[in-house]
């Protein structure tokens, strides 16, 4: 069995085309993986707060050094990274906003992305002196945007700020592979938007039936082992 954290960024509760992304993948990922586990946060309705002085001077705190205070202080860190650390696959519905993520969806990297967490830190790696501590997730980014040509090599691809950040945060969750699916062209509403909906979708199934054939072939392997 695998574990699944569905992450829901838009400010939208209705009409919104992310979270019919991440409803239709989770919904045919658990019709061919029924017994894997689903873990749901909706940062677009329940924004993390975001990272204060205080709690970056309790993240950097020895835990066993941390006043109470402190220790309330990364409750919801805590609380966010207990979803976050047995999820094999993340899969995260935002728009874009202003050429990026959502406020509330960066207070979410900003409060599992915590050092002795989710990554290590040591001046003697030279340049770069950042490591995630684990590694082997799957990120599946699906996405909506109110304009079009955000792909790579599309006309707008400079001004995707969204899927690059994301991608590049993912490393430190320890994020090995991603995938991005998005809708387009929404506040056009033309022939463009309504094939850039159907792709997706079809998009959707074919990422599914990958990613389960995978994770079925890791499921075999893992029995194997246990067997022998």
């Amino acid at each position: 069995m695998a574990t699944v954290l569905k992450i829901d960024a838009s400010a939208r509760v209705t009409r919104s085309l992310s979270r019919d992304l991440t409803t239709a993948f989770t919904e045919q990922w658990l019709k061919s993986r029924p017994n894997d586990t689903l873990i749901t946060q909706d940062v677009g309705l329940n924004p993390p707060p975001a990272i204060s002085e205080a709690w970056i001077a309790a993240a950097f705190t020895a835990p066993e050094q941390r006043t109470p205070h402190q220790q309330e202080v990364l409750k919801i860190s805590d609380q966010l990274l207990e979803e976050l650390e047995p999820a094999s696959l993340i899969v995260i519905g935002t728009p874009m906003y202003n050429y990026g993520m959502p406020a509330a969806l960066k207070a979410w990297i900003d409060q599992v992305i915590r050092i002795g967490c989710t990554f290590s830190f040591d001046l003697a790696r030279g340049e770069q002196p950042i490591e995630p501590i684990g590694t082997g997730k799957t990120l599946v980014i699906l996405s909506s945007s109110g304009e079009g040509g955000f792909e790579l090599g599309g006309v707008q691809a400079t001004m995707n700020h969204l899927d690059s950040h994301i991608v590049t945060a993912s490393r430190l969750l320890g994020v090995s592979e991603h995938h991005v699916i998005r809708i387009e062209y929404q506040e056009f509403g033309d022939e463009r938007h309504q094939k850039s909906i159907q792709s997706a979708r079809a998009a959707i199934a074919d990422l599914v039936q990958q990613l389960t054939r995978s994770m079925r072939g890791l499921d075999e392997a893992d029995s194997s082992k246990a067997s022998g």
